[in-house]
């Protein structure tokens, strides 16, 4: 659907945040509303076009295409991460690793649920999710369970796949709607498989050997009404104490065998549900409303026993959001701990639809309700933790949003709990001009021990017009620090000017080269310069290596500068697959409609020419052409479930694995084969770390139909671990499976080069050649690679390092490809390759390590430290971590390694070289105290 540019135009008026994107500062045009602007816009167009030269009429054309100019470096501002940072992110991994293993299994998911927290500020969401499984594992309560797992579940957004419910189940005990019921610690069988199938998961109340005697004595009555309920004293009695009194201990009511019991609020049919369930102990064959009748009575005659057979039996009945509703008012009402658990099961597993819902809205938002789900113990940091993710995700500036910050501090006892409930609403406040409240809330969280959050002090003060003072603020925190971070120095620069900017951003950028704002501020300052060339130029570095939609968005605003449209519409194609909802120039337009105004004056293809230069881009290693060409496909064909898994396959290339998992998403739904659907959800569960379910996947499609694409599904997931011989046959039986089946060159390019993988762990290198041979001849040009490793094993060095350069000299994206050249050269050609790796991708870490080593070979320890240090700062790998660690062990800096082994294993607590060094530093540091 085509919308009319000038209903657009007007209806942005009031947009004036970028919701989740970065907020650019513009030329305003003097005057007028947004239509008002842009009609005047054209009708000056149409005015002079008549009496202008061909040159002026193409300035227009791109003024029309930027209404609101271009971005001044005056008014650009880098966002405030809502994460938690720390000055020495690698001390606080450590402390946290400490915490952790020396928790009490009451403790433990507490503390996996911090290390959550400092996860979620790094890129790699494995690791949130890897923690997260675990705080899940170590949970004890029935209420952390049910977050927990309903969190687990978000992460994978299984809401997003047409024809699944919120409460199915995954198959294992760890997210299972019906295990997170069961109260109990039991971290050996949460990741068994649940027993959904069998039982309904909470355990129905035992039924006593008397239970279904025939016959009984009735030997009083209750009368309600005009009616009498036959019932067994002493089974009554056996209810409750109250009940025992009434009937045994001598009250007028013990001497009596009919008791009027018309005035006690319980209805005939609820007391003869209260005679059976005194003989039988059993609640199956009444009804909801009978039991809810039941509940209150047990209530008010304190019959435990009844109760908490009620309150599991209605548990068990809870499985939509309608009934959830309703039944949670009864739960609160009278204080049923597992219904009420139920009932916030159904909530967080229809999220993100149930935040819409005003009931629902009210009960986690509102301070009653808070209170309300307090009394019951379902009112945890964790809980509202969990709900401030998805409310910022969804709108940062909401009044909703707010709330449930506000009821997440109420929650906060531990200092790291009121750092981040403090943090995030001090970022909100900011996002919606409350400077006041946002720098109070940002106080509170640096006085609870996060000092990042003085920069969010600072930017409050400076929104205010206090400038100096938000300069003296991080000026005194870089003095405070030995090792000042990037984003301090990025911070600094917004507040002073000239040359001492400019030095505060490229020092930002030597520290930590993926901040991404100081490149476009440097790309913004040449464009005012009018080099439009070196600020695309600027843009690329950090472009080269990081899929960053902001800066693809500041590319192609550059590029309608300097009227290159096809490169424009080549970057806002690739930023929509990215965030499909993104709003471009200060959230004014939305990047579709900037695809629509472009589209006329780019070149125009066919579906088959698209193919064509998919082919091209993909052999050339051109990742974001990749993406820009696939969206322009599915713009034709938006159904198409293959192009949405290879806009997967490029996004995971991208590590955009959100992205990537949405794009899978949209593949599976739109697939109309079964089996093609199996595979997908293979993936989707390969990709979140489901391994032994996605193989499960495929073995079903397979079932049904034999493909290319689920022979390379069950492969890729099989040899992603040590493999024996007889494995590495199966796998290779598997790929040579799947290139058997049809399918194109860029898949089966991709196939021969696995397989020739597979052959060489196996030493079957001629083989091995085969493969990437054949896969050269189908223009997969990162064969080339493996074509290099063979040819080193065959002691062939110099055909080796041959083979890479033709990848170099066809690959756009090609410092992978100069970091593995550089095995294949002498110690100063390598040097030379690596530091054109760490230039073009400065997140690679071979070449530090590499870097490291050989200066631990010169004996320069201090300059081997600093140069792992350097990477460290801003991307703390595990094997960097180790390497230090094991460098400081043997300069006898024990503290040290010791720290650094810790911090390796909160990443990877199972790692086994960093266990032993760990145990060894431990040792040794403990006999040097003595």
């Amino acid at each position: 659907m085509h919308h009319n540019p000038f209903t657009t135009m007007r209806s942005l008026k009031l947009a004036e945040g970028c919701k989740g994107t970065q907020v650019y500062a513009l030329n305003p045009p003097p005057g007028g509303g947004v239509g008002d602007k842009l009609l005047q816009h054209l009708q000056d167009h149409l005015r002079v076009n008549s009496i202008r030269s061909k040159s002026s009429r193409t300035y227009h054309q791109s003024s029309l295409l930027l209404p609101y100019g271009l971005p001044v470096t005056d008014l650009l501002e880098p966002q405030i991460d809502p994460s938690l940072k720390f000055p020495d992110l690698v001390e606080k991994m450590a402390e946290v690793y400490r915490r952790v293993a020396a928790s009490t299994s009451l403790e433990r998911s507490g503390a996996f649920l911090e290390q959550c927290a400092v996860f979620r500020g790094l890129s790699d969401p494995k690791l949130f999710r890897r923690s997260l499984r675990s705080s899940r594992q170590h949970a004890v309560d029935v209420h952390a369970k049910v977050v927990l797992s309903s969190w687990l579940r978000f992460e994978r957004r299984e809401d997003e796949l047409i024809g699944t419910c919120s409460m199915d189940c995954c198959g294992r005990n760890l997210e299972c709607p019906k295990a997170s019921l069961v109260p109990g610690y039991d971290p050996v069988t949460v990741y068994d498989p649940c027993r959904c199938s069998g039982s309904n998961g909470v355990a129905e109340c035992s039924t006593s050997d008397e239970a279904f005697a025939f016959a009984f004595e009735y030997d009083m009555s209750f009368c309600i009404g005009d009616e009498e309920v036959r019932c067994v004293r002493y089974k009554i009695a056996s209810l409750s104490r109250p009940f025992k009194a009434m009937l045994y201990g001598g009250f007028r009511e013990t001497k009596l065998g009919t008791i009027s019991f018309t005035e006690n609020g319980v209805s005939v049919e609820g007391m003869r549900a209260a005679e059976v369930f005194s003989r039988t102990k059993r609640l199956d064959e009444f009804p909801p409303h009978v039991v809810l009748e039941l509940l209150k009575l047990a209530n008010r005659f304190c019959c435990d026993e009844l109760k908490s057979c009620c309150d599991t039996h209605l548990a068990r009945l809870v499985s939509t959001l309608d009934e959830a509703m309703v039944l949670i008012e009864y739960g609160l009402e009278e204080s049923a701990y597992l219904l009420v658990a139920a009932c916030l099961q159904v909530f967080l597993r229809e999220l993100p639809s149930s935040m819409h819902n005003p009931n629902v809205i009210k009960i986690f938002c509102s301070v009653e309700g808070r209170e309300r789900l307090a009394s019951l113990g379902h009112a945890s940091f964790a809980l509202y933790f969990f709900l401030s993710q998805i409310a910022m995700e969804d709108d940062m500036k909401s009044n909703t949003t707010v709330m449930i910050l506000e009821r997440l501090v109420e929650c906060a006892v531990e200092s790291w709990e009121k750092q981040l409930a403090y943090h995030q609403l001090g970022v909100v406040m900011l996002e919606r001009k409350e400077y006041k409240d946002a720098q109070r809330a940002f106080n509170t969280a640096v006085e609870a021990g996060h000092l990042y959050s003085l920069v969010g002090v600072a930017r409050s003060k400076f929104k205010r017009d206090h400038r100096y003072s938000a300069y003296k603020i991080i000026n005194s925190l870089i003095s405070d620090h030995k090792a000042a971070t990037g984003w301090m120095h990025q911070e600094r620069s917004l507040y002073c000017s000239g040359k001492e900017k400019l030095l505060d951003l490229d020092t930002a950028t030597e520290l930590d080269p993926t901040l991404t704002f100081p490149y476009k501020f440097r790309a913004v300052a040449l464009v005012e310069e009018n080099q439009f060339n070196a600020a695309i130029s600027e843009l690329n570095k950090v472009l080269g290596f990081k899929a960053s939609p902001d800066c693809l968005e500041m590319r192609a605003w550059v590029s309608i500068g300097k009227e290159d449209y096809e490169g424009a519409l080549k970057d806002i194609r690739a930023l929509l697959t990215l965030e499909p909802n993104f709003m471009m120039f200060n959230g004014k337009i939305h990047g579709d409609h900037m695809v629509e105004l472009l589209r006329p004056l780019a070149h125009q293809r066919s579906q088959a020419d698209c193919w064509m230069q998919l082919f091209d881009h993909w052999s050339s290693v051109d990742d974001i052409g990749s993406l820009a060409v696939v969206h322009e496909m599915l713009a034709h064909d938006p159904g198409n479930s293959l192009l949405r898994f290879r806009q997967s396959l490029l996004l995971l290339r991208l590590n955009c694995q959100k992205a990537a998992m949405r794009s899978l998403r949209l593949a599976r739904n739109h697939s109309k084969l079964k089996h093609e659907r199996l595979v997908y959800e293979g993936w989707i569960l390969y990709d979140t770390g489901h391994r032994e379910e996605a193989l499960a996947k495929a073995e079903e499609s397979i079932s049904i139909q034999r493909s290319f694409e689920v022979f390379f599904l069950k492969a890729y997931a099989l040899a992603d671990s040590t493999l024996d011989p007889k494995s590495s046959e199966y796998v290779i039986q598997l790929l040579e499976e799947a290139l058997r089946c049809p399918s194109d060159a860029l898949r089966k390019g991709q196939a021969l080069n696995n397989l020739g993988s597979v052959y060489v762990d196996c030493d079957k290198l001629d083989l091995a050649a085969d493969c990437y041979t054949n896969a050269l001849n189908i223009k997969h040009t990162r064969a080339h690679q493996g074509l290099a490793r063979v040819y080193h094993l065959k002691n062939h060095r110099k055909a080796a390092y041959d083979e890479m350069t033709k990848l170099i000299e066809k690959a756009q994206n090609n410092a992978s490809a100069y970091e593995k050249r550089s095995e294949y050269c002498d110690r100063e050609m390598a040097q030379s390759d690596l530091s054109l790796a760490t230039e073009l991708d400065p997140l690679r870490t071979y070449p530090y390590r590499y870097r490291a080593a050989v200066l631990m070979d010169d004996h320069k320890e201090n300059e081997a430290i600093q140069e792992l240090s350097k990477a460290i700062s801003f991307k703390p790998d595990l094997q960097l971590l180790h390497l230090r660690a094991a460098f400081y062990d043997s300069m006898g800096e024990g503290a040290s390694a010791i720290k650094d082994c810790e911090a390796a294993l909160c990443i990877d607590p199972s790692h086994a070289d960093t266990l032993d060094l760990y145990h060894k530093a431990r040792e040794t540091n403990a006999t040097d105290q003595k």
